[in-house]
């Protein structure tokens, strides 16, 4: 009922990940701007955020999965130069 920021149609896990990642740009661009961040900040988080889902990743499943994914994407984004996208 409600446009959302990304979609992850996960088709195959093993050997390799196969999905389809759906970004909504007008959200996107909304939330970025919402966050303070920029578009490219939003958009990595984003895809990685999306990628990890298609790896079996599931922040909804409990707190714990949640704080366990939120770090895993804090770590690879800082690898790729972005800042965590979950500091305030």
């Amino acid at each position: 009922d409600y446009a959302t920021n990304v979609l992850t149609f996960d088709y195959q896990q093993e050997p390799v990940a196969v999905a389809d990642l759906v970004l909504c740009a007008p959200v996107v661009e909304r939330e970025a701007h919402e966050q303070n961040k920029t578009l490219e900040e939003h958009y990595a988080h984003l895809l990685v955020h999306g990628a990890l889902h298609a790896q079996g990743w599931d922040h909804e499943t409990s707190d714990e999965d949640a704080r366990e994914m939120e770090a895993y994407e804090t770590a690879i984004l800082q690898e790729l130069g972005f800042a965590d996208p979950y500091a305030a």
